[in-house]
């Protein structure tokens, strides 16, 4: 079966369907030992691919949901040896985390090694929902609850539209609950957005991406997407490629 060049690049989890294009284009990509640059060139598994000299292997692809604990880091390695998302699960495969969570932020993060379906998760213009769960210092007004969701600035440039709603106010502790729902990922995006408006977040864990949820997942505990998950996820990017 013959496939793109620049897509199999990208299902390698190298790189983006778009950035394999451009080394493609600069001459970096060799298929069977030739220099390839023409966009749409046809390959099969059996022809070796190069990119910047480094032979890429198409693998099979897995998926998983896991409940990341705070304490852990997502990433691939940690230069401090700390703990990573990747050292949670136990598979032979070269998986990386879709996204990213702080270091003390914890909920549900996927890892695969798609990196076309990685792409698109990840970029803010697909609107992928994500559901947070924060608790912050102080009592959260009604004013403050609607320009969250009508967009704050941070680092310059204003949020998009948001869902909220409080979960519970606790007068003895000075503290509430609240459910923030955003189709963004900034960097530190929520934490952000409530000290945009005057609040610190004490916890914060993330509850769902697109129709994933925590169910059945306990801290640390982590699941195979099934066929079917997967085949709705690329069902929402085929419904916007």
């Amino acid at each position: 079966m013959e496939e793109r060049l620049q897509k199999v690049i990208a299902q390698s989890g190298y790189t983006s369907r778009r950035k394999a294009e451009e080394l493609i284009q600069q001459g970096k990509v060799t298929v069977n030992g030739e220099v390839v640059t023409v966009l749409g060139t046809k390959v099969t598994k059996k022809d070796t691919i190069c990119v910047n000299g480094k032979i890429i292997n198409k693998e099979d692809k897995v998926y998983y949901v896991l409940n990341k604990p705070r304490g852990v880091v997502s990433a691939v390695s940690d230069d401090k040896g700390r703990k990573t998302v990747v050292d949670l699960i136990k598979t032979t495969k070269r998986i990386y985390p879709v996204g990213r969570l702080d270091y003390d932020t914890t909920g549900l993060i996927i890892l695969t090694n798609d990196g076309e379906l990685t792409n698109f998760l990840i970029h803010p213009k697909n609107n992928i929902e994500k559901v947070y769960i924060a608790k912050i210092k102080g009592l959260i007004t009604k004013e403050h609850l609607k320009a969250l969701c009508g967009g704050v600035i941070i680092d310059g440039k204003k949020t998009g539209k948001a869902k909220a709603k409080i979960i519970r106010l606790d007068k003895k502790t000075n503290t509430s609950v609240v459910e923030l729902i955003i189709h963004e990922g900034r960097n530190h995006q929520v934490k952000k957005m409530f000290e945009a408006i005057g609040y610190n977040v004490l916890k914060l864990k993330r509850e769902s991406v697109a129709f994933l949820t925590l169910d059945g997942l306990k801290s640390g505990d982590y699941r195979e997407l099934s066929i079917k998950e997967v085949k709705m996820l690329y069902a929402q990017k085929n419904s916007q490629d």
